[in-house]
């Protein structure tokens, strides 16, 4: 693509507005930085669209939605599903309502009908309303964690999880033959709820939605039992997470919930944070100052679009310590079997599911409790098509599935991590252990004894510019080709190669019967484990370190040895 004919194209287009063009105007003595948004288009890929906000191909703004959305529909057009309808939600970001009207004009253009939310909804109701909405598709607004700079655009299929690789390979061809101005139809959503093809939907999901989330308490009584004295601080980090997880709290029994109140209300600015990351612990500052006001010893946070779910909790010296996300999982894992056995509930043929960069500490859980555990590819559209395929077959029983980047869903109702029920679960297990006097802290350093001890960290290698993707594939190509025989002294034992589809430990070679993906692993003979694999979502390698050990300082100069390795290597 000539980049500076498109430049020149988009300053010339009637449909480009003047705030847009000054915009653009504006960097007409920066070629890097025009290159940079004329090259190519945004990628849309199996997690849709993610990108800053700004004019241009490679941005978020109206045009670029609109063309993604005329891709999606021409799939559905294809596959001669308008009538199924397409549900829309969005979250607290600057411009996510206009985007979500944005692709429903689109949309609603074509013919396809449309669900849309009449406000900003959780990232797992919307996976819940193409379920309960029987919609052959979903579409959700957000950039999840990302900075404020960022908005995104996730779709979603039939099944309610993220499409698929084959069809988001089809909506990335489909785009690929659109001209972005020409080829797009669009209609005004007043128009369009006026004729019939767009439907405002809100409470009477919600009451649904919410139904399926109570349902999946393992111990309703759990919270009751320490109501009058088990005091929670919850944030949603100014985003949609809001409304729904107090509600759910309420109707679980919590009587004493502390809201961080500067970040209760939904502003994507994120005025009180550098970046909403619940997994970051800056974003804990003012729950940390609520809680120790009210003397509590669990902080609760949900990122912008509620889906992921961050918690700190105090330890015996009356600080407070952050549970990551792999720790989070081992404990609901660990809780969920537990109050099942203890209430002899336990359903036939229970199972779990965990990505690949997910601790190994789970698998020890599973292991001992007889409960069987699928490894899948990172992504939560791979645990969602695990429970597909189980429910096809028509037996096993789904208990939990978790990833790393704290990411957690109890129940089918829904194809997505989900904040909502994770924090109902984390709440209910509080009170379980509140009941026995013991704190989350206290939990975890009880697991860490029966199962040893594991940590767990990622680290990142950003390669941004024009030469970014290519600085990757070269990075990634090297490990392959060239991969190492051991760390620290320590032989790799298995080599995993994820876009050949193999494991080989030396002597022989099997399929890892997942898709293919562009992911390395090394495991060590030490028991340790790394993963390899770039973002889907933004210019860098991502390093996943597993790892196990006497005590956490054994871990983490172990970690300190393979991450310098590994930038080594990388150049940084």
């Amino acid at each position: 693509m000539d980049y500076r004919k498109e430049y020149e194209r988009w300053l010339l287009e009637p449909t480009v507005t003047e705030a847009e063009k000054e915009e653009l105007r504006a960097i007409a003595n920066d070629e890097k930085e025009i290159a940079f948004r004329f090259s190519n288009m945004l990628a849309f890929g199996t997690g849709g669209l993610r990108g800053t906000m700004k004019a241009g191909l490679n941005a978020m703004n109206v045009h670029t939605v609109a063309y993604a959305t005329q891709g999606l529909a021409n799939l559905i057009l294809g596959e001669q599903r308008a009538k199924d309808g397409v549900v829309i939600a969005y979250d607290s970001r600057n411009n996510s309502n206009l985007f979500a009207k944005t692709a429903a004009g689109v949309l609603a253009a074509n013919n396809i009908r449309v669900y849309l939310f009449d406000a900003l909804r959780p990232t797992p109701e919307l996976s819940f309303a193409v379920r309960e909405l029987g919609c052959v598709a979903g579409i959700n607004i957000t950039a999840s964690h990302n900075p404020k700079q960022y908005n995104g655009y996730k779709a979603y299929w039939d099944d309610g999880g993220q499409l698929p690789p084959e069809h988001a390979d089809a909506v990335s061809a489909a785009i690929a033959k659109l001209d972005i101005f020409r080829d797009v139809r669009k209609m005004p959503v007043e128009q369009a709820i006026a004729e019939g093809l767009i439907t405002m939907i809100g409470k009477e999901v919600d009451e649904k939605y919410l139904a399926a989330v109570l349902a999946q308490a393992v111990n309703p009584q759990a919270v009751k039992a320490v109501a009058d004295d088990l005091k929670i601080v919850y944030t949603p980090l100014h985003g949609a997470g809001y409304k729904m997880v107090p509600e759910v709290m309420r109707r679980i029994g919590v009587k004493h919930l502390y809201p961080v109140e500067a970040q209760m209300e939904p502003d994507g600015n994120f005025p009180t944070l550098v970046k909403p990351n619940p997994e970051y612990p800056a974003a804990f500052t003012l729950g940390i100052e609520v809680a120790n006001r009210v003397g509590c010893d669990l902080i609760i946070a949900t990122d912008p679009d509620a889906d992921r779910v961050g918690v700190m909790t105090r330890t015996k010296s009356g600080a407070f310590r952050t549970i990551t996300g792999n720790q989070m999982g081992a404990l609901l894992a660990d809780y969920i079997i537990t109050a099942y056995k203890k209430t002899g509930t336990m359903p036939p043929e229970p199972y779990m599911v965990k990505t690949i960069v997910t601790s190994e500490m789970a698998a020890k859980i599973c292991a001992e409790n007889n409960i069987r555990l699928y490894n899948v590819l990172t992504g939560f559209k791979f645990i969602g098509e695990v429970i597909k395929k189980q429910e096809e077959a028509g037996h096993g029983t789904f208990l939990f599935g978790f990833e790393e980047s704290y990411g957690y869903l109890k129940g089918t109702y829904a194809r997505d991590k989900d904040s909502v029920v994770a924090t109902m679960l984390i709440t209910e297990m509080t009170a379980y252990y509140h009941a026995a006097g013991m704190t989350l802290s206290d939990a975890l350093d009880a697991l860490f004894r029966r199962y040893g001890f594991f940590f767990e960290v990622t680290g990142e290698v950003y390669m941004e510019g024009l030469d970014g993707a290519a600085r990757i594939a070269a990075l990634m190509d090297e490990l392959r080709k060239n991969p190492p025989k051991e760390f620290l002294g320590s032989r790799v034992a298995v080599l995993g190669d994820y876009l050949k589809q193999t494991i080989t430990d030396g002597k022989t070679t099997k399929p890892t019967g997942l898709p293919r993906s562009n992911v390395l692993s090394f495991r060590l003979e030490n028991g340790d484990m790394i993963v390899a694999r770039p973002s889907g979502t933004e210019p860098k390698v991502k390093f996943y370190y597993l790892l196990e050990g006497e005590n956490e300082a054994q871990t983490k100069e172990k970690f300190a040895a393979y991450e310098a390795y590994f930038n080594r290597l990388a150049g940084v």
